[in-house]
């Protein structure tokens, strides 16, 4: 198999995942059935991680319920459209067999990182509107 049909391949793969997997999430509530993973850390430590609620998130957001997705995990939310926008860009790189690169600066990395830990910390504040969560 060329590396032009591999690439396809693994993003026609990737797309099928996908599909399935939001397909599963869109009719299955993670609040209500418990084959989905559960957080270690938040097990661990009883502290919110910046991915808790994210199942819970998508499947409101899968929904078309966009406050209750936002009320889960807003971070996950307000990052969706970046995250889209890079995965559009590697696919269409792959597809025109352009070569690998960096997408993104070290900068833009520990801002990320930044704004995620900030989060995290926020979350768990008492008082916070996210402290509230359902768990």
């Amino acid at each position: 198999m060329t590396s032009f049909a591999s690439s396809r391949f693994l993003i026609f793969l990737a797309g099928t995942g996908l599909a399935v997997g939001a397909a599963i999430l869109f009719w299955f509530d993670p609040s209500l059935y418990g084959f989905y993973p559960v957080c270690l850390f938040f097990k661990a430590t009883g502290l919110l991680c910046p991915g808790c609620g994210s199942l819970r998130s998508l499947h409101q957001l899968l929904n078309g319920h966009l406050s209750a997705a936002f009320h889960f995990n807003p971070l996950l939310i307000l990052s969706l459209p970046c995250c889209v926008w890079f995965g559009v860009l590697s696919a269409t790189r792959a597809i025109k067999r352009e070569p690998r690169r960096a997408v993104v600066s070290i900068r833009w990395v520990w801002l990320l990182a930044g704004i995620v830990l900030a989060v995290s910390v926020w979350r768990n504040l008492p008082g916070s509107p996210f402290a509230m969560l359902p768990r």
